[in-house]
């Protein structure tokens, strides 16, 4: 039986009330100043931009989405027929597990938001324990073991990929017989690179995305139109 990955974006989630980056109304679009809130060296430097942070994590649609019809779809296909080979995704809203995806399949290369991390002793919690600090009137929650900077579990600007996050999605990239693209421009790499690196390893390939992409040449087809539409139909199709 084929073996299937997924390789996921933002636009996935968009149904879900979480806006994108860096589409036209995009976190970043909209508000230039707020990518410095995720770029390493500005957010472990500036207080001010530590706490311009927590003002936007506090506030986001995070906290209250939940998974759309598109990652249902996945995990109940995953249910079905238990022919996932994995889920790569660049989102960072863990939106694949709370829909019921196995999580040792799905590959956060951008890491996780909903947990927390200290920068000077590594400890970790919840995220939504420092959301609550925030919007009780703490401007810049602290460790609580240490006092130390603490930060989303996602990648920054300016910092290095989880290389065992990595690895596992090459792997599961290479080692697939069918990559279905969801929701991404596939423009991001490396990330982009896995979805031509499956079809090389010869992999039939679908995209199933709004606006067109580099590799839609690549693809055996490109299904647009809403995700949450378009998805569900193609899975039912290969299983």
């Amino acid at each position: 039986m084929d073996q299937i990955t997924f390789l996921t974006g933002a636009g996935i989630s968009t149904g879900a009330g979480i806006p994108d980056f860096r589409g036209p109304e995009g976190i970043w679009t909209t508000d230039p100043e707020a990518e410095l809130t995720s770029t390493l060296s500005h957010y472990l430097g500036s207080a001010s931009i530590r706490q311009k942070a927590w003002q936007y994590r506090s506030q986001s649609r995070f906290w209250e989405a939940a998974p759309t019809k598109a990652h249902t779809a996945i995990a109940d296909f995953e249910k079905r027929t238990g022919r996932v080979r994995g889920i790569i995704t660049q989102n960072v809203d863990g939106l694949h597990q709370m829909a019921g995806s196995s999580p040792e399949l799905v590959h956060e290369v951008h890491g996780n938001v909903r947990t927390w991390r200290c920068e000077d002793c590594q400890a970790r919690g919840p995220m939504q324990e420092m959301i609550s600090r925030v919007r009780a009137g703490e401007v810049e929650p602290r460790c609580p073991d240490c006092g130390g900077i603490i930060r989303a579990t996602t990648i920054l600007f300016g910092e290095m990929l989880d290389s065992d996050v990595l690895e596992a999605a090459i792997d599961a990239a290479e080692d697939c017989e069918v990559i279905v693209a969801v929701g991404t421009s596939l423009n991001v790499t490396p990330v982009a690179s896995l979805f031509p690196l499956a079809i090389e390893n010869g992999a039939v390939g679908y995209i199933v995305n709004a606006e067109p992409t580099p590799f839609d040449a690549w693809a055996d087809d490109v299904l647009d139109g809403d995700i949450e539409d378009v998805l569900p139909p193609l899975l039912a199709t290969l299983g």
